[in-house]
């Protein structure tokens, strides 16, 4: 699985980001596609996340100001940002999740992308 991610650079407080991934590859193996961000000196996190099934997570910071979606072919994922705060600033990288049935689970990561949020 290949990822290709696009979207982010700089906002202000308050404003809207759009991040775009999109997977190519065994597709047809991915049973997540969502979201991380990572900090310098800190561990990568979940950002959101959606199923093969539709079924979506969010990290509790981010509930109710970031929306991930996905294309009907399952192929690419977005995530909204709205209502920005600085501490959203990190580095943000698309993942694939495959494997996770079957006891192989493997992630993919996408390049990573710079989110700036300023005050």
């Amino acid at each position: 699985v290949q990822l290709q991610a696009s979207g982010g650079g700089l906002a202000q407080a308050g404003g809207s980001l759009r991040l775009s991934c999109r997977a190519s590859g065994s597709v047809e193996s991915i049973n997540f596609l969502g979201w991380y961000r990572q900090t310098p000196g800190k561990q990568r996190d979940l950002v959101a996340t959606i199923s093969k099934g539709g079924a979506i997570r969010y990290a509790d910071s981010v509930k109710g100001r970031f929306t991930i979606s996905r294309d009907s072919a399952k192929i690419t994922v977005s995530l909204q940002m709205n209502n920005l705060k600085p501490e959203d600033t990190a580095v943000y990288y698309c993942n694939a999740a495959t494997g996770y049935y079957d006891n192989l689970p493997k992630d993919y990561w996408g390049q990573g992308t710079q989110v700036t949020v300023s005050s």
